[in-house]
């Protein structure tokens, strides 16, 4: 299976024999990929139930629960790692998951759709309508993104919470891109934080 390339560019970067934590893991496939690749201890949560069937069936470590209340339940640093992808747009309050994420782990991963990319600005400009691109594939009304992130917005959230942006990947499709001009380039982010 290949993974999307936010969850590639993570689990390239976990470091093997850590304990990890995927909020939101939906179909397991990053929390499959770090099993068999690099001896991780990797646990997932999702709030869908399906999906949760799902991972267990294959042998996966996943809990159902909703990243929004039940962050609470896990200890102080009790992950090296807490990963957050696609699903910062979806929380009710993503301030208090940032929090929650570096709390609970001592590093965190969090990937997010860009609603800055140049594509989403083009159809809200010319077309009147909100978008539906590659990085946004539903429509507004069926779309469980509650919250407009953007890159700059995330840079800004980071440094408001007090967390280090280790280090920053930018995708335009499938394609790796330069930070440069990244809130209007990147269709996807991902950033890697400690605090």
């Amino acid at each position: 299976m290949t993974l999307r390339p936010d969850l590639a560019a993570i689990a390239a970067h976990v470091k093997p024999s850590t304990r990890v934590l995927d909020i939101g893991c939906g179909d397991g496939a990053l929390l499959s990929e770090l099993h068999a690749h690099s001896d991780v201890d990797a646990r997932g949560m999702e709030l869908n139930a399906e999906l949760v069937e799902r991972c267990v069936s294959r042998g996966l470590s996943v809990v159902q629960g909703d990243a929004n209340c039940d962050l609470a339940n896990y200890p102080d640093k009790a992950f090296d790692y807490a990963i957050l992808s696609s699903t910062l747009q979806t929380a009710a309050r993503p301030d208090l998951i940032l929090d929650e994420l570096l709390r609970v782990g001592a590093k965190a991963f969090v990937s997010f759709p860009n609603f800055a990319h140049w594509r989403t600005r083009a159809a809200l400009m010319f077309g009147g309508r909100m978008p539906v691109t590659r990085a946004l594939p539903v429509s507004w009304y069926e779309t469980d993104n509650i919250h407009h992130v953007t890159v700059d917005d995330f840079r800004d959230l980071a440094k408001a919470k007090s967390a280090q942006i280790e280090r920053s990947w930018f995708f335009a499709g499938e394609r790796a891109i330069s930070p440069v001009g990244a809130n209007w380039r990147a269709e996807f982010a991902v950033f890697e934080l400690s605090r």
